[in-house]
């Protein structure tokens, strides 16, 4: 196969993403041909369009500013793709606000696992009536986010503090913002799908809900297409130690006798 035009590939990168890095320099100095399937896997959520610019920016956004993964880089990226394709600064603030109701899940997760060894240790025995309370804020939370699921029963039933001030936490751009909700949507089904969190139970409600605010199949399979493309920051954060180890090495090896100049 014949050695890749690298200066090509260079360019093709910059017109798919808008931006280049010395990053990016030690992967095409090491392994051009992989470079080129990366563009070529990189432009299928590009070139699909069933999002819009910003909106594909702002899934990057969410998926890069995840607190399961936290790519300084990649943020910095999709924000300045984000503004220029037309977002708002309010806009990109409101994605980060809805990505940081990430950890949340803790509870998800945790509570119906306490409740389990309650109930297997003969502590609980079934959920009780809700109280006035519960009732409350359970009806709170559905005015603010739109919906009602199983997966905050537990939840509600053990913390009632810690599940209203999440709903307060957690409405903040539901009442103040400009998105729409299916974008909304979009924003935490990127981070539910991403590898590096992988929430099957939030991952299914949020394609449940965008689907009710009219989000197509080719858009949701268009925001895990941008989720799948962080495993190469394997490749943008290790080629370029390599590149000095290597660059180190072969400075070490050389023979006294022999003078650089």
């Amino acid at each position: 196969m014949p050695e890749p035009d690298r200066q090509a590939l260079k360019d093709e990168f910059v017109a798919l993403r808008g931006t280049w890095g010395p990053e990016w320099d030690a992967v095409l100095e090491l392994d051009p041909e992989y470079l080129r399937a990366f563009i070529a896997f990189a432009a299928v959520p590009a070139r699909a369009q069933h999002l819009d610019a910003a909106t594909r920016a702002l899934v990057a956004l969410a998926v890069d500013a995840a607190v399961t993964h936290l790519h300084p880089a990649g943020v910095r990226e999709h924000i300045r793709t984000a503004l220029a394709a037309g977002a708002t600064r309010e806009q990109v603030m409101e994605v980060i606000e809805c990505t940081s109701t990430l950890a949340i899940h803790a509870m998800n997760v945790g509570v119906p696992v306490l409740l389990e060894v309650l109930e297997e240790q003969g502590i609980r025995s079934g959920p009780p009536p809700l109280t006035a309370r519960q009732d409350e804020l359970k009806e709170a939370f559905v005015e603010a986010r739109g919906y009602w699921n199983p997966t905050w029963n537990e939840m509600l039933e053990l913390d009632p503090d810690m599940f209203g001030a999440y709903t307060e936490f957690s409405s903040v751009p539901w009442r103040t913002g400009s998105l729409s909700p299916k974008v909304r949507e979009f924003v935490y089904i990127a981070f539910d799908t991403s590898s590096t969190h992988l929430y099957r139970v939030g991952l299914k409600l949020h394609i449940e809900n965008a689907l009710e605010y009219g989000a197509t199949v080719a858009e949701i399979l268009e925001i895990m297409e941008i989720a799948s493309l962080i495993g190469m920051q394997s490749a943008t954060l290790a080629a370029p130690i390599l590149r000095e180890e290597s660059a180190a090495l072969a400075v070490s090896r050389v023979p006294d006798n022999v003078h650089l100049s």
